[in-house]
């Protein structure tokens, strides 16, 4: 048994941290919540209804959105595409809507305070921090309620995890329930609303910053 008794919130406009050292059950319990495993047993609710989700899809649907820490990006592509990758798009005769799409993109990294001359150039060129951030603006803009960022700063330096966080602490302050899975307390605190401690699989905290 993976984890047992799990019993946490996530709010609008907050973010839930949860710590834990390798094989606490981080990643298992993120999985649940995107849809890739089903559990055995246990409710799920999104927005005051029971839900059961049996795809990534279905998620997503809900309007429950991952980063994992590859990222789900294609190196070799341009910013843009990446940022649209799997929901282009597209007018007459199936063309991608090539302008648009490079307009929209351009414009929501400058929200996030990015700010990228060139958005043809391939992913591959920016910082591994400036790729966390697309990925984050990308769930944005495709209307993620809950954001699942899957140890964010673990491959970062100093300075590139500083950038990620603010975005962290950006997307909470749009609405955005904000889950930050992370085994490093130094980042939580810097960011984090509410605190869930995972160990061995169960819940060993469940507290707000106050507590």
């Amino acid at each position: 048994r993976v984890l047992q008794d799990i019993d946490m919130q996530v709010q609008p406009g907050t973010v839930t941290c949860v710590l834990g050292d390798n094989g606490a059950g981080k990643s298992t319990l993120i999985k649940i919540l995107a849809g890739r495993h089903e559990p055995t047993e246990g409710t799920l609710l999104v927005e005051g209804e029971e839900v059961r989700f049996r795809t990534p899809k279905d998620a997503l649907n809900r309007g429950i959105a991952t980063v994992y820490q590859d990222l789900a990006v294609v190196d070799q592509m341009s910013v843009w595409r990446n940022f649209f990758l799997g929901q282009e798009q597209t007018g007459f005769l199936g063309r991608l809507k090539e302008p648009e799409m490079k307009a929209i993109t351009a414009e929501e990294l400058k929200k996030m305070g990015v700010d990228i001359p060139d958005v043809d150039v391939p992913i591959s060129t920016l910082s591994g921090g400036q790729r966390q951030v697309v990925a984050i603006a990308r769930a944005l803009h495709f209307g993620a309620k809950v954001l699942i960022l899957d140890e964010p700063t673990a491959a970062l330096g100093v300075k590139q995890s500083g950038m990620v966080l603010r975005f962290v602490r950006m997307a909470a302050e749009r609405g955005v329930g904000v889950i930050l899975i992370t085994h490093n307390p130094h980042h939580a605190h810097l960011v984090g609303d509410h605190f869930v401690l995972l160990n061995m699989g169960k819940q060993v905290l469940d507290a707000s910053r106050d507590e």
